[in-house]
């Protein structure tokens, strides 16, 4: 599950999220949004988020070898599904790689900070491309398995860059 900045006319005017498996799309939050929780000028759309998010994470739990959440942020955390969804796969023994807001309180949020097996990366201008690198070359080397087929693996490599790829461009916009 990943989330993307949308501009109109150069302006940022919401926030898109994409399920990277079936690749279903839908709004976190949009300016014109009549109802949900307010974040600054955006307003949830916790449908979206909830069928889309939370139940891409479950998915992904089930049935992949890695999990993005991109990302654990005020936003997200008006969902409870979201949170249970996300704990779900951090206790699961999957790989899960996640951009956690550098703001955000929740005790969500505390529990991913506390995790022994958590590896934590302060993502900057300067180092974002170098850790895009580093966390790809990570997750494939823990998720390596050479029963898979090379479709099966070629699948998972897209899906791990494109997830990748969208959290390095969401650096840039923080």
């Amino acid at each position: 599950m990943i989330s993307q900045e949308v501009r109109e006319g150069g302006v940022r005017v919401g926030f898109e999220i994409s399920d990277l498996t079936s690749e279903k799309r839908g709004w976190l939050a949009h300016v014109k949004q009549r109802n949900g929780p307010q974040v600054g000028k955006y307003r949830v759309n916790l449908e979206d988020l909830e069928s889309i998010g939370a139940k891409a994470i479950t998915v992904a739990v089930e049935n992949c070898d890695v999990v993005a959440i991109d990302e654990i942020g005020p936003m997200e955390l008006f969902s409870e599904k979201f949170k249970d969804a996300t704990r779900r796969a951090l206790e699961s023994p999957k790989l899960v790689i996640a951009v956690v807001h550098g703001k955000a309180r929740d005790t969500l949020i505390n529990y991913v900070k506390s995790m022994k097996e958590a590896e934590t990366h302060l993502v900057t201008t300067e180092n974002r491309n170098e850790l895009v690198i580093l966390i790809a070359r990570k997750a494939i080397e823990k998720t390596e398995n050479p029963s898979a087929t090379a479709t099966y693996k070629n699948n998972v490599a897209a899906n791990k860059l494109r997830a990748l790829d969208s959290m390095s461009n969401r650096a840039k916009a923080h």
